[in-house]
């Protein structure tokens, strides 16, 4: 799999799989616009996407299968924040056909590596909904931790909801990684 930035000539085949997905995946994601599949819209986001790369705020990539380049799904590293915290929050989306095959778990453990060993991230922190029990499986596979739960985290398919909260950080993955004495 290869992990990029968005660009313009994505929007057809991103439009296409979140399309095709809808059912699966409106019950996990705020709302979405009117003009969500609009190129205006999909334009707004691949800018964004790179201004906030540029900026040090965000890092927006999609999953593309390398065998056939064809779009999977997303993943973002978001709220990036400097200064005493170090942290991030990651979100993630993958089309129906795609899930459960393994190729989030490779996503989010190459973001995780990215941000604690290129970016220096000291945290990085994840929310999803409680019975979302394949989302919940994979933060806990790629060493997430439950902190705990925020009642009315989030406005999901059009109704605010309590997210479990969860978080990874560098220094517990240090301590893994180095060998026995």
């Amino acid at each position: 799999m290869v992990l990029r930035l968005p660009e313009m000539g994505d929007h057809l085949v991103w439009t296409r799989l979140r399309q095709d997905g809808a059912d699966f995946l409106r019950r996990w994601e705020p709302s979405w616009s009117s003009d969500h599949f609009s190129r205006r819209a999909f334009r707004n986001r691949v800018y964004w996407a790179q201004r906030a790369r540029e900026d040090g705020r965000a890092i927006a990539l999609f999953l593309v299968r390398r065998e056939d380049r064809r779009l999977m799904g997303a993943i973002t590293l978001d709220n990036i924040r400097r200064g005493p915290a170090q942290t991030a929050q990651v979100g993630y989306w993958i089309g129906p056909e795609f899930a459960r095959a393994g190729y989030m778990t490779e996503a989010l453990e190459a973001t995780v590596r990215y941000a604690f060993s290129i970016l220096d991230l000291s945290r990085i922190e994840a929310a999803c909904l409680p019975e979302n029990a394949p989302s919940r499986g994979l933060l806990e596979r790629a060493g997430f931790r439950t902190e705990g739960i925020a009642e009315k985290y989030l406005r999901i398919d059009g109704r605010w909801r309590d997210h479990v909260l969860y978080a990874t950080l560098r220094i517990d993955r240090r301590d893994s990684e180095e060998p026995a004495s």
